[in-house]
């Protein structure tokens, strides 16, 4: 426990135990697909947001659970190597956050996820954020049982973030081109990106936003169908 926010950490070498398994990624998928019935049985719908360091994943989730106050009862799961600087920031609009701290690993796996859900209601919560570890590669491997992904990708990472990170795009459900107020200054084509991303995965569904400003997060809850 760090002041008020509960942590799962992971054991020693507990993350291990799926990622040297001879198919981790066929264990990972049963224990996403457990966590998800959980979800279910609870109804809860549980969104996955990923993005690189920087990108507007909390200041969104942020702006979400204040846009949605009144009207669904939020909780978020925060992914970080070792702090708890992104759910302090998200408990202070009243959403009950639990933080994971993964230690080395560059992203949240199921079994991490399943061990965070036992530390929230669910009972009383329908919509679950969880904030995945800061990068572009390593998450977009390992599914948690949430029911839709999420991508947020920021015109100051450069016109060229999206097909470099083509896995990650291809198997998310939504793509939010953020900070667009910096788009000029940064010589970075916001529409662009978005087309960038619908030819890797044209079911993607594409939102441009501002987090300074609020432009699109309206846009984004319909996407999210919230």
């Amino acid at each position: 426990m760090k002041g008020d926010v509960k942590v799962v950490v992971a054991g020693e070498g507990e993350v291990f135990d799926i990622e040297l398994e001879e198919d981790i990624m066929k264990r990972n998928d049963e224990l996403a697909e457990e966590n998800r019935l959980v979800l279910d049985e609870h109804g809860v719908k549980g969104i996955d947001v990923m993005g690189a360091v920087g990108s507007g994943k909390t200041a969104l989730i942020e702006a979400l659970a204040e846009r949605l106050k009144g009207k669904r009862r939020v909780a978020m799961i925060a992914g970080d190597v070792t702090t708890t600087i992104d759910a302090d920031r998200v408990r202070r609009h009243g959403v009950k956050s639990v933080q994971v701290n993964t230690g080395r690993e560059c992203h949240l796996d199921a079994n991490l996820i399943s061990k965070a859900l036992k530390q929230l209601d669910l009972e009383n919560t329908d919509v679950l954020f969880i904030e995945n570890v800061g990068n572009l590669i390593c998450p977009a491997d390992f599914k948690l049982g949430a029911h839709m992904r999420v991508v947020v990708v920021s015109v100051t990472e450069g016109k060229y973030m999206v097909v470099k990170h083509p896995l990650i795009f291809a198997s998310s459900n939504v793509a939010v081109i953020n900070k667009i107020d910096l788009a000029e200054a940064m010589g970075v084509n916001p529409d662009k990106l978005a087309k960038d991303a619908k030819e890797i995965n044209p079911k993607i569904r594409t939102v441009k936003t501002s987090m300074k400003t609020g432009e699109g997060t309206g846009e984004v809850i319909k996407a999210l169908g919230l």
